[in-house]
């Protein structure tokens, strides 16, 4: 079992940068698929960006394509999300996610994410 908090969220300008971290307690991290997710009040929670426990594969949605960098540190038991180009429909909290038993994939499906972190908010004002 893993236990994730995230931090480094907040408001910013439109255009901006972010850096969100995920730190992960308990064992076996680097056996993790990890992902971040994102809800916006009123929408249903969605997949961002996930990274296979060894980094081999990466995923991204088509909304953060070439604007956010997912990335681990299997050392520091650590997830990054950098956010550069920040919009104001970026706004959301955003959520840590990660599970076992995943292989080299990574899945976009909230229901594959077993251990989930309390979230962070990002706010990008206009």
């Amino acid at each position: 079992q893993v236990q994730l908090v995230e931090s480094g969220g907040g408001l910013v300008q439109a255009g901006d940068s972010l850096r969100l971290s995920c730190a992960a307690s308990g064992r076996a991290f680097d056996s993790y698929t990890m992902a971040w997710f994102r809800q916006a009040p009123g929408k249903e929670r969605e997949f961002v960006a996930g990274i296979s426990r060894s980094s081999i594969t990466i995923n991204y949605a088509d909304f953060v394509k070439g604007r956010f960098t997912i990335s681990r540190d299997n050392a520091k038991s650590t997830v990054y999300l950098q956010m550069n180009s920040l919009k104001p429909e970026d706004t959301a909290v955003y959520y840590c996610a990660g599970n076992m038993n995943l292989g080299s994939s990574v899945r976009v499906v909230v229901y594959d994410y077993a251990y989930w972190g309390q979230g962070t908010q990002v706010t990008v004002a206009s």
